[in-house]
């Protein structure tokens, strides 16, 4: 189903009156129980961008979310997170309206100026995640979730003071680090999704690394990387690094450097020829990675074993 141009929703106060709540009680932070919005006023399919972060915990949503080239339905409890700027589709079947429950919380960029977490919240890979990557939460973690969420809420319902951002940022800061908390158990709980999704890197590398691409494209990007897996960079590295330690960028410098190490034993090619090899314009850039990945020249390396 083809989506039409993104509706822009550009402020906290605007997404209230499109989805027909009452004023937000905070410009700039709002929490929303989703069982207070008993329909949707859209009733078709659309793109939507914010231009405020929106994290949600969703359940029983009878809509199909669209993000890039991934769709997702929601059926039980799940945590999205959407950047500013970034296009989604909400899927409605002809002649049926959204209905949902959950919970959401928005956030305005504005809300986080002069505050660390401005600049720290980019360090939250999860909002680059695609939506079939969405955050699957236990029972338990579910109610940590909506706890801060709630508390959120209560402290911009108090009488704002000079200690309410820092507060309400404080607890934020919190909800962000137990989605990452959450996020890695997700990586090591789901072990068959796990190890499928190495076999197909080990895979994926090892042909590219036996055949003609590295010296015709050079290097295999790590977004090249994460499009043949059908997964978004940033999760493909959180899911490595929780699994191996690496994120893909040292994967794919480790098996470089394997097949590097193999032809200095085995053959008996100039590490320029080598270099060349392994897609390398010059050869002061190879013998400087792998001088950097073992400790030793290709030269040093090679005369090792005679």
């Amino acid at each position: 189903m083809s989506f039409s141009k993104p509706v822009r929703i550009k402020t906290i106060t605007e997404y209230h009156k499109v989805m027909e709540l009452p004023m937000p009680e905070h410009p700039l932070v709002s929490v929303i129980n989703m069982d207070s919005i008993r329909q949707s006023p859209v009733s078709h399919s659309i793109s939507v961008v914010f231009d405020f972060y929106s994290i949600s915990l969703k359940r029983n949503f009878n809509a199909k979310i669209k993000y890039g080239q991934q769709q997702y339905d929601f059926d039980e409890g799940v945590m999205f997170f959407i950047a500013p700027g970034q296009v989604f589709g909400i899927e409605v079947e002809k002649g049926s309206t959204v209905k949902r429950s959950g919970w959401l919380l928005l956030i305005h960029p504005d809300f986080l100026w002069n505050t660390p977490l401005a600049k720290t919240i980019k360090k939250y890979e999860y909002f680059d995640y695609s939506v079939h990557e969405a955050l699957f939460l236990s029972d338990k973690e579910e109610t940590t979730v909506i706890g801060l969420m709630q508390s959120m809420q209560q402290e911009y319902q108090s009488n704002i003071d000079k200690f309410s951002q820092g507060v309400i940022i404080a607890q934020l800061e919190l909800l962000l680090t137990y989605a990452e908390r959450f996020y890695q158990r997700q990586f090591l709980t789901r072990k068959i999704t796990g190890h499928k999704m190495l076999d197909r890197l080990e895979d994926l590398l090892a042909g590219y690394f036996n055949s003609d691409a590295l010296m015709q494209k050079g290097l295999p990007t790590v977004q090249y990387i994460a499009d043949a897996l059908n997964v978004s960079p940033n999760y493909l590295s959180g899911l490595l690094k929780a699994w191996t330690g690496q994120s893909t960028q040292q994967h794919i410098h480790s098996k470089l450097i394997e097949k590097a190490k193999e032809k200095l034993s085995t053959t008996e090619l100039s590490v320029s020829e080598i270099a060349y090899e392994l897609g390398f314009e010059h050869p002061q850039s190879f013998s400087k990675l792998f001088k950097t990945k073992t400790n030793f020249s290709p030269l040093e390396f090679r005369h090792s074993f005679n």
